[in-house]
């Protein structure tokens, strides 16, 4: 058996560490601080050139410059997180960050969108992804976050269609990995009557709901939040959402990771807001379509090769002209002002029927 009697206290041990916490702390928010003071002089520097406030591109290379300069143990992904949180509240000092997305507060998109613009942005929940749009159109917001693409399920086609007709430019994108929850008022899978959650949501579930309610109504709602809200005041029903939802709601969560693909995503494009400049981790989004002849699609697709410009994805879409015509949805690597893009983009322009470069952006973290 071991003596500890010559062995400190926890609490003789814990209090010298306490206290090197407390000085690095009051170090910290003097620095802070002072790093917003300079950031508040940016903003006024930027005021008398009407200068955009956010500058992803800036931000995104400020983050990796402090993940290179650092050596653990915070990994990577905390030091974005800690610097987005850092750089959204010295933008909240300088105006603030009004961002519509896809409502009632509680979605993925508003989570994508604090993940985009961290917890100092102003959300403002739309009832569709059409309010969305209209809403940064209108200035009734500065930006928007729509969602475009799953893993599981694909394309957002609504999302495909506006981005058409819209004047707004793609100016980021964020991938989210989704991570769905049974959620209830109770915890007795067998009181639940019917899941209610967006139509994307239950395609995604599909299999668990088979195995462990198969009895249960699957309702498609507008939004997974909206879902929420209505078993929020029903105890025979369930949504399909995320932490927030039942945070917001006040939701028990029966079941929680219920996806059937473990490495579900979801991408979703800001909208709005000035084009930004080279990043140098870049992505342009092209919408394109050629005329209904042998050969067209290959003689679109050559200049990319030509030019060495990758592709990341590749989508069509019906013209809904009646005449069997398609428009192709375009991700490349690389920034539109980039030589090699720029050359593609023009070598484009004299091929295709239709071309619109709807953003060169930094691709998500």
């Amino acid at each position: 058996m071991k003596d500890h009697s010559q062995t400190p206290s926890l609490e003789d041990q814990l209090v010298p560490l306490r206290a090197r916490i407390d000085k690095i702390d009051a170090e910290l928010i003097r620095l802070l601080n002072e790093r917003a003071g300079v950031a508040h002089e940016v903003g006024e520097v930027k005021k008398v050139f009407d200068a955009p406030v956010f500058r992803p591109e800036r931000e995104q290379q400020v983050i990796a410059r402090l993940q290179g300069l650092s050596r653990g143990p915070l990994h990577d992904t905390h030091i974005a997180a800690i610097w987005g949180e850092i750089m959204s509240a010295s933008r909240a000092l300088e105006k603030p960050t009004v961002v519509a997305f896809l409502g009632p507060v509680g979605t993925y998109s508003e989570q994508a969108a604090l993940d985009y613009f961290g917890n100092s942005a102003t959300g403002l929940p739309c009832p569709s992804i059409d309010e969305v749009f209209r809403s940064v159109e209108a200035g009734a917001s500065e930006f928007g976050v729509v969602p475009v693409e799953n893993s599981t399920e694909g394309a957002v086609s609504r999302t495909l269609d506006l981005l058409l007709s819209t004047s707004l430019s793609i100016t980021g994108e964020i991938a989210l990995p989704i991570h769905h929850n049974l959620l209830a008022l109770g915890t007795d899978l067998a009181a639940i009557r019917a899941v209610c959650a967006h139509p994307q949501a239950i395609a995604q579930c599909q299999r668990w709901l088979s195995t462990h309610l198969p009895h249960a109504e699957r309702r498609a709602v507008s939004s997974n939040a909206e879902g929420a809200r209505l078993a929020a005041a029903d105890p025979t029903l369930a949504a399909i959402a995320g932490d927030r939802a039942a945070a917001h709601y006040g939701l028990q969560t029966p079941a929680a990771q219920i996806q059937d693909d473990v490495h579900n995503r979801t991408r979703f494009h800001v909208i709005g807001g000035t084009p930004p400049a080279p990043s140098g981790a870049d992505q342009t989004s092209l919408i394109l379509s050629v005329k209904n002849e042998a050969g067209a699609v290959y003689r679109m697709l050559e200049p990319f090769a030509t030019y060495g410009v990758s592709m990341s994805r590749f989508e069509s879409r019906p013209a809904r002209s009646g005449s069997w015509a398609y428009y192709f949805y375009i991700d490349i690597e690389g920034h539109r002002e980039e030589p090699r893009v720029a050359e593609a983009i023009a070598a484009l322009d004299r091929i295709a029927a239709f071309v619109r470069v709807a953003g060169s952006y930094p691709r998500a973290r």
